[in-house]
């Protein structure tokens, strides 16, 4: 790291350092000017991988007409990509020195996301879950070694990071424990397993922090947040992509081909306008307490972003190709993915900025229109509801802005107004 940029982890200031290991102390919560670094932005990147899996893997199945099943190992594997992002990322905001071995540590957690990936196949199509349960592994061992780091550095925090570094140990033994031992058994039984396990997950921050908190930092988690988000709506746009290759090269390109493909990337565009018109990072400065019902609600808002790229997909594929699925399964699977999201916005963001930006009635009316409109589809065509879709989403953005919009005074300003 010669001559690089580092972070002082006890002060949050920047330094130029070529010191190849830092002092890990959690870092200050009003340190200014905290931005993703950019191995965090590689880091994402190992999951641009993982999501294209499991949306390939998704789409497919609703082409076959086969969601019912294939529904439960999405949600499954994406909650196991999700919190190995979500608990990087919150540990990355504490405790980020961006040494060497905080690098080498991430690199591994990195190897991990990609060795899961390569499992999605197994665990959709064979019910084989070993590929994925290992690259789940490596991932929590790295983050089990970060956490015992900080507990020898950090004094103050030493409580907090021990209980991390514990609770995910157990937790990750009960999951090997499921592959070993529970494989066998119904798929509904390990549906419930698996259900109970993730609760366990999800307690485990809950008890580590019970006496002290650590020192993450509410700008930087709120970028991270918003990162992400840009990540799974880049993947719809890629799958929708491909399919518009594919749909091209069979010469099928249609009028209905062109309105789907439209509609599509406005709808993408448009949620990235309604994601990005609540102020995630001003609720959580305020409201610190209420991170955890934030953090972990933003499965919901993740999973059906990614649920949407493969609604996308088969929507464009659907020209040209005589698929098994019927055209109103299709706008449920673009339909139910964005009627969830604007759902868990109001859900997740009145409890932290009190109003929502956007009216509760647009987005709940949203949600429902949206829901509704699918049922159109054999008499108006696919491509039609995609576009009305989209159409709803612009009128939610266009009636928060005029709603929003501060109102103009009558009064014209005096030439001498400092303020004019």
């Amino acid at each position: 790291m010669s001559g690089g940029v580092t972070h002082d982890a006890g002060t949050g200031i920047r330094r130029r350092s070529i010191v190849p290991v830092l002092r890990m102390r959690g870092r200050s919560i009003h340190e200014e000017g905290r931005v993703s670094t950019p191995l965090e932005l590689l880091f994402d990147l190992t999951f641009v991988v993982a999501v294209a899996s499991i949306v390939a893997q998704l789409a497919h199945a609703v082409a076959e007409d086969h969601i019912a099943t294939a529904l439960p190992n999405f949600l499954m594997v994406f909650f196991a990509i999700w919190l190995a992002w979500l608990n990087f990322t919150w540990f990355a905001s504490a405790y980020d020195t961006d040494d060497v071995p905080y690098r080498l540590l991430t690199m591994l957690q990195m190897g991990g996301v990609l060795v899961l990936a390569a499992g999605v196949p197994g665990a959709f199509n064979d019910e084989d879950w070993r590929l994925v349960t290992l690259g789940y592994f490596i991932m929590r061992l790295a983050l089990v070694g970060q956490w015992l780091r900080a507990a020898v550095q950090d004094q103050p925090g030493r409580g907090t990071a021990l209980g991390y570094a514990i609770g995910i140990s157990v937790v990750q033994a009960l999951w090997i424990l499921r592959l070993l031992v529970l494989d066998d058994l119904p798929f509904g039984v390990l549906v419930g397993v698996f259900a109970l396990l993730a609760l366990c997950e999800l307690a485990v921050p809950l008890i580590a922090e019970r006496n002290r908190r650590i020192t993450w930092h509410p700008h930087h988690v709120a970028e991270r947040y918003s990162l992400f988000t840009i990540i799974l709506l880049g993947e719809s746009v890629a799958a929708s992509s491909s399919a518009v290759q594919g749909v091209l090269s069979a010469g099928a390109g249609t009028g209905e081909f062109v309105l789907i493909a439209a509609s599509g990337l406005a709808l993408l565009f448009g949620l990235w306008w309604v994601y990005f018109l609540e102020p995630a990072h001003e609720g959580l400065e305020k409201h610190r307490s209420r991170s955890y019902f934030w953090g972990y609600g933003h499965y919901l808002v993740f999973a059906a972003l990614a649920a949407l790229g493969a609604g996308l997909e088969v929507a464009v594929e659907s020209i040209g190709h005589e698929l098994e699925v019927p055209s109103t399964v299709v706008g449920y699977a673009i339909g139910i993915p964005v009627a969830v999201f604007f759902v868990m916005m109001w859900v997740l963001y009145r409890p932290l900025t009190g109003p929502t930006v956007i009216p509760p009635a647009v987005s709940l009316g949203a949600a429902v229109a949206v829901l509704l409109l699918p049922l159109a589809a054999p008499v108006i065509s696919l491509g039609a509801v995609v576009l009305l879709i989209a159409v709803v989403v612009a009128a939610v953005i266009g009636i928060t802005v005029l709603y929003r919009r501060e109102p103009v005074s009558s009064v014209s300003p005096s030439p001498a107004d400092p303020s004019a």
